[in-house]
């Protein structure tokens, strides 16, 4: 996490806090739980506190936009790759002001804001049209949190509006959601011990939808299941075979990589923007890194 992240579809990760609650059937795996619980954090759930950061983690984003200015090129950040941004809660209100402050003096940055909460879009935007550098995206894992899902975040105005079919957990049928304004797909399976497997075709169908729809695809990774030969996968027990006989095997994540039919598929929107300006840079008081509300 933070600069040069790993995540396959954005540069660097920030979070303005740690902590969520699951909502959906994606989330019953969540990797950042996980993570903040091997760390001796406890942040997940309506009552547990959310962990807050300091001056000198919030000013990490202005050195990667006064970078992206000297290079001329800009950069991707994932925000909050821990959390939610749009979480219904009342302490996080003065923080979500700080980070609107903060995308507005990245202008070079390109902030994507992922959430599982949609219809929340709208009541914490500063905004009557989200600033140019600002990506809207929803995490769809089904079919029923596509429907339920994607309509609410295209009610909002956004340079890209983007899904992430992470983990797919069922097939999906979004290609009169591209025609009405979704502009990137990212698709990946499920990882860590307990992980679903999604179908092989589940992932080509979302690929052949953006496809005729000319929109960008990037299939983030298969996880802990990827498609092998049925013969091959018969000499081992972990194996799972769906009701039309297709097969996938466990692998760790690394084995079971990211190639689709052959290749990588790493397409990311292209938006015209002007040349790369300064920043204007705001000025906060000092807060000590657990700081609370």
């Amino acid at each position: 996490m933070g600069k040069n992240s790993a995540i396959e579809w954005t540069h660097h990760t920030f979070n303005p806090w740690w902590g969520c609650t699951k909502v959906s059937q994606a989330c019953r795996l969540c990797y950042a739980e996980a993570w903040a619980r091997r760390t001796g954090g406890r942040y997940w759930g309506p009552r547990a506190p959310r962990r807050f950061f300091g001056e000198h983690h919030w000013r990490e984003p202005l050195v990667w936009d006064e970078e992206a200015f000297d290079i001329g090129h800009r950069s991707r950040v994932f925000c909050a790759s821990m959390a939610d941004v749009f979480e219904f809660r009342a302490e996080l209100n003065a923080w979500r002001q700080k980070l609107w402050d903060l995308i507005e003096s990245t202008p070079n940055l390109d902030w994507l804001l992922l959430t599982k909460r949609p219809q929340r879009i709208a009541l914490y935007n500063r905004w009557d049209i989200w600033p140019t550098n600002v990506w809207l995206g929803t995490t769809v894992e089904n079919q029923k949190t596509a429907d339920e899902r994607i309509p609410q975040l295209l009610e909002n105005s956004a340079s890209v509006r983007f899904l992430s079919c992470e983990p797919l957990i069922g097939p999906i049928d979004i290609s009169r959601y591209l025609r009405a304004g979704v502009g990137w797909v990212i698709a990946g399976g499920e990882s860590g011990g307990k992980s679903r497997p999604s179908h092989p075709r589940w992932m080509r169908d979302l690929r052949d939808q953006c496809i005729d729809a000319n929109v960008p695809f990037l299939f983030k990774q298969w996880g802990n299941w990827a498609p092998v030969n049925a013969k091959v996968a018969m000499q081992s027990n972990q194996v799972h075979i769906f009701p039309d006989g297709e097969v996938v095997q466990r692998h760790n994540k690394k084995e079971a990589g990211r190639l689709l039919d052959g290749r990588t598929w790493d397409d990311v929107p292209v938006i015209e923007y002007d040349r790369p300006v300064s920043a204007v840079r705001i000025t906060t008081p000092q807060q000590d890194i657990h700081t609370r509300i």
